[in-house]
């Protein structure tokens, strides 16, 4: 059975920073593509970073580039969002996803996702 289990999330000031788990189970992260959404309050859900280990290909929304950083550990099987500078529209459920397919390509359907972190940003 596959899991995601995402944790870190929680209250930080705007500027502040905070690192997102996604500890896997039932799949090898090196083997799938990753990628992390963010679904703030009223809204949609989004992907803001994806990493695919397989050829080590890295894809950020604009809105978080220069201020997130995906990465991965085989050793623990996890895959981190690292969020610096945190800003009031930054607030929402993170959630991490999984899809085991080479062609895949933001942001097309996930196979399987975690239940979410909150991160809560107050201005």
């Amino acid at each position: 059975e596959v899991q995601l289990v995402e944790s870190g999330g929680g209250l930080v000031q705007a500027g502040g920073s905070l690192r997102l788990s996604c500890a896997a189970s039932g799949l090898s992260i090196d083997d799938y593509v990753i990628g992390w959404f963010h679904q703030a309050p009223g809204k949609e859900r989004e992907g803001v970073a994806c990493i695919f280990r397989i050829d080590g290909s890295i894809h950020y929304e604009d809105s978080v580039k220069g201020r997130f950083t995906i990465s991965g550990d085989n050793a623990k099987n996890t895959v981190y969002l690292e969020m610096n500078n945190l800003k009031s529209e930054d607030t929402g459920v993170y959630y991490c996803a999984a899809v085991r397919d080479r062609a895949w390509y933001p942001w097309r359907p996930m196979e399987y996702w975690g239940k979410g972190t909150l991160v809560t940003v107050s201005s």
